[in-house]
């Protein structure tokens, strides 16, 4: 289904991870970049173009490309086209398992379990019971499923705001993305890994991925619904992430909001494709200038699974930052073992470095800590973390907010944070 140390000064020979850097965006560097150049490909194939990326609250409305157009539902004439609405807790809900395209670090791939009608409008009616703001249709791939159509009719029946997670191939037919429109579709969140196009087909396993992306992408100011971009952050991407914005921005400037997902490591397809996985150190220079390019273009943007010592300038777009700050939660129905899941908690492993970390309340910590990512990467922040809580709360917190933040000082989950021996091991490992 679909989340870095500070840095000083960029340069086009900065190091991360040991890897040299693909370059500046233009906007950063003051120079063109063409998708061309000296770059890390995928195994086995050409290089070449690609996609990918997301947003949504700032300038759209006095963008040239929006000039004689419609401005996307939620958008008020004269306004902003961001975000179509100001939603906090959203309930995610699997339509299928199935899929066209089989990406090599999927954490939702084919369960053999399906959904019925019935279970449908049982768990809408159960958001709606909890007072969720809105539902995100997701998979798999949830244009595939027959609930579809019954999805958007109902949940714009019960008055949820209907989202989409979507790899976007079918709804690069103009007539079935206009049918999703007329059913509730809102808001889609289109999932792009590479501006390069031989980048995100490999990691996609399927030749027409990125083209079909693109070719929705194209689609979305005329059906008249805004577009976020989620990305995947694995081995194949690490080094231009920054990039990847920067080619999305430029070729769609309606695109407002980003957001990146470090993956998912444990189980699923990464068991059995280990070489996806990155370590933090390998993204955390291109995250930086991906998201310095964002901030500068009035752009906003979400990490999640990024321990906050990764991005610390960035701290207030920490997905789970943000979940723990205003205290919110998030429902999940799974086409698994798993069923449904409401998680009211957003916490990972914490290491050694997190117990002076002056930002431990307000981080979730290191995700697969000790299992597969290692607590040596992390680092202590000694910053004062009340603004990056007033940053998210667009104000001072209360004293009562401010004491039960305070109040998780030290707390550790139970079921995320490895035993002292656990630690010990991994420890051991060679970085």
């Amino acid at each position: 289904m679909a989340h870095a140390q500070g840095l000083s000064g960029y340069g086009a020979s900065s190091q991360a991870g040991g890897r040299q850097s693909a370059g500046l965006p233009r906007a950063l560097s003051g120079g063109p970049r063409s998708p061309g150049g000296d770059r890390r490909s995928a195994p086995g194939v050409a290089r070449g173009e690609g996609c990918e990326t997301e947003a949504g609250s700032a300038a759209r409305a006095c963008d040239p490309a929006w000039a004689g157009k419609a401005l996307p539902v939620g958008c008020a004439a004269g306004s902003a086209p961001g975000r179509a609405a100001l939603v906090a807790n959203l309930g995610y809900l699997q339509l299928t398992r199935g899929c066209l395209q089989d990406c090599r670090f999927c954490s939702n791939p084919p369960s053999g379990i399906g959904s019925s009608p019935e279970q449908l409008r049982a768990t809408i009616d159960e958001l709606v019971e909890l007072g969720y703001d809105g539902v995100i249709l997701t998979g798999g791939e949830p244009t595939l499923s027959p609930l579809l159509f019954p999805a958007l009719e109902y949940a714009t029946e019960r008055g949820l705001h209907n989202r989409m997670i979507t790899n976007g191939q079918l709804l690069a037919d103009r007539v079935f993305f206009e049918r999703c429109v007329a059913a509730g579709l809102q808001h889609i969140h289109v999932s792009l890994h590479s501006y390069r196009r031989e980048v995100h087909d490999f990691i996609t396993r399927h030749r027409d991925a990125w083209r079909t992306l693109v070719d929705c992408l194209a689609l979305v100011p005329e059906v008249g619904i805004t577009c976020d971009v989620n990305t995947v952050i694995c081995t194949y991407n690490a080094d231009h992430l920054h990039e990847t914005v920067v080619w999305l921005c430029e070729r769609f400037p309606f695109l407002r909001h980003f957001v990146w997902n470090n993956m998912d490591p444990d189980g699923n397809r990464a068991a059995e494709n280990p070489d996806c996985i990155a370590r933090h150190r390998d993204f955390v220079l291109s995250l930086e200038l991906a998201m310095t390019y964002l901030q500068a273009s009035g752009r906003t943007f979400r990490a999640e699974r990024v321990p906050l010592c990764f991005m610390p300038r960035f701290a207030a777009s920490s997905t789970e930052t943000r979940k723990i700050v205003k205290e919110e939660e998030r429902c999940v129905q799974f086409l698994d073992s798993k069923g449904f899941v409401r998680q009211q908690e957003f916490l990972h492993g914490k290491g050694a470095a997190c117990e002076v970390c002056r930002l431990d309340p307000i981080c979730a910590g290191l995700f697969s800590m000790a299992r597969t990512f290692d607590e040596r990467e992390l680092s202590p922040i000694f910053a004062d973390p009340w603004p990056v809580v007033a940053e998210v709360l667009g104000r001072e917190p209360s004293p009562e907010l401010r004491a039960r933040i305070e109040a998780r000082r030290g707390r550790r989950s139970l079921s995320e944070q490895p035993s002292q021996q656990q630690r010990r091991i991994a420890r051991e490992r060679p970085l």
